[in-house]
């Protein structure tokens, strides 16, 4: 019997200190020193257009105690007339209040910010404050946003001779239409941000007056400004050339973060090439950098990197790349596992045949390279039937497996030598693709009638480099 009595105390004395340790497991923090801590102490939101909104961004409150932790409040300081917006573990509000966190647990908190237009034409400061109020202690996360102002242009067709100044960046949501006998014109430093939901078709005539400098040239890209969609690929659909379209001409123009860049389709109705590029960059392409379909292209001076597909030139038709440099390396958004360039004379037809076009395509001073990728033949052509087909290479650089193909007539061509580019390193996507100092193509080039490089700078005609830029 004394036996039993004593396995009795004990178990009743193991359920007692059970009974404590879970009554103090259950029990809140009350002490000023309990710990809580936050994912970060300030929200930062990159550029916001007025009226648009952001992304939802959130940070953790943290519960760092081995005991429960009651939030007294959790506040948005701007209350309803604030622009950001709050939801806190779930629920939508501007004020909290008795939230319980776990022993070593946390709780999210969302934030979203809709910027209000002013009367400024700079970007300007919109802030709040996230106050969290526990055991008598406030901490306080601070949200930030950067806020501008813009023309928004929603599902709109431009008619008549419009031009574009940099006076406020241009947003453009649910696409915009030049019409058959319309011209936009964009003035230098134009900024142009379109939504996933916006390509910018042009029936008419597009023509952009860029400069060489950074704050001069024009940028066409997608409106996620934050990060990381800013690096993101496919953001919005691209530049659309349509049938009737005519005297394209882009200058000193950036086109980066596009699903298909430039999309030229059908031949040009007048004398003049259907598009031309000076000076431009295009980059960072999900599809195609430049996608053009029986049609006609001259580009000078350019520079397409880092696409799906960098170059497709289809169903033949008239191009002129002259000082282009066309390259890509894979990275954490694209692989890459296409030819940077691709020409054929071909289309399939809806009923399962091919259609063939006549195709004449030349290439001076250019360089076609690829790197880190799947693909062994960086320079790509075919040709079906018997129609005209001339491709010419002259004084460029390019990677192929073994042998450049002989649909190309190759004159001064530069076999499998890397190009020596100054600076790729593809995890913080730094690209410049300026020449180094012992490159193979400094000095090398065929003389043309161009004077200047992409940068602007001088090129000399007699002895000029190879690629986009002027080792200078």
């Amino acid at each position: 019997m004394h036996f039993y009595k004593k396995i009795i105390g004990c178990l009743l004395l193991t359920i007692a200190i059970v009974a404590v340790s879970c009554r103090k497991e259950n029990k809140f923090i009350t002490s000023t020193n309990a710990l809580l801590g936050t994912t970060t102490d300030t929200l930062k939101y990159d550029t916001v257009f007025t009226t648009v909104g952001s992304v939802t961004k959130s940070f953790k409150i943290l519960n760092l105690n081995k005991q429960k932790l009651n939030l007294t409040s959790v506040k948005l300081m701007g209350g309803a007339a604030s622009a950001f917006k709050i939801n806190v573990d779930g629920v939508s509000g501007t004020q909290f209040s008795n939230i319980e966190i776990a022993a070593n647990d946390s709780i999210y908190v969302f934030a979203q910010v809709t910027v209000n237009p002013t009367a400024g034409l700079m970007p300007f400061v919109v802030q709040d404050s996230v106050s969290i109020q526990y055991n008598g202690n406030i901490r306080q996360v601070q949200l930030q946003a950067y806020g501008q102002n813009a023309n928004y242009i929603r599902n709109q067709k431009i008619s008549g001779s419009v031009t574009w100044n940099n006076t406020l960046p241009y947003v453009i949501i649910g696409g915009c239409r030049v019409d058959t006998t319309a011209t936009l014109t964009i003035q230098q430093g134009t900024k142009i941000y379109l939504h996933a939901d916006a390509p910018l078709v042009v029936d008419g005539t597009l023509i952009t007056n860029g400069k060489k400098w950074d704050s001069t040239r024009i940028v066409f890209t997608g409106d996620r400004l934050d990060e990381p969609y800013k690096y993101y690929p496919a953001q919005w659909p691209g530049i659309i050339l349509r049938g009737q379209s005519k005297n394209n001409v882009l200058n000193y123009t950036v086109i980066k973060n596009a699903y298909q860049a430039i999309i030229v389709d059908g031949a040009s109705i007048n004398a003049n090439p259907k598009l031309t590029l000076n000076e431009t960059i295009i980059d960072n392409a999900y599809d195609a950098g430049i996608l053009a379909i029986n049609s006609s292209v001259t580009a000078k001076n350019c520079l397409i990197s880092n696409c799906g597909q960098n170059v497709g030139l289809g169903f033949g038709g008239t191009y002129n790349f002259t000082h282009c440099t066309v390259a890509s390396y894979s990275n954490s958004n694209i692989l890459h596992k296409d030819p940077v360039l691709i020409i054929t004379n071909y289309s399939k037809q809806s009923n399962g045949t091919f259609a063939t076009a006549s195709l004449n395509a030349n290439f001076t001073n250019c360089i076609f390279w690829g790197d880190f990728g799947t693909t062994d033949d960086e320079v790509v052509a075919d040709k079906l039937g018997a129609t005209p087909y001339a491709i010419n290479f002259n004084k460029c650089l390019y990677k192929v497996k073994t042998t450049l193909t002989p649909l190309i007539t190759n004159t001064g061509g530069i076999a499998n030598t890397p190009p020596l580019f100054d600076t790729i390193v593809t995890n913080t996507r730094f690209y410049n693709f300026r020449l180094k100092q012992g490159s193979p193509c400094i000095n090398v080039g065929a003389a043309t009638a161009v004077t200047i490089d992409l940068d602007g700078n001088p090129r000399p005609v007699s002895i000029a480099d190879i690629g986009c830029y002027e080792k200078q």
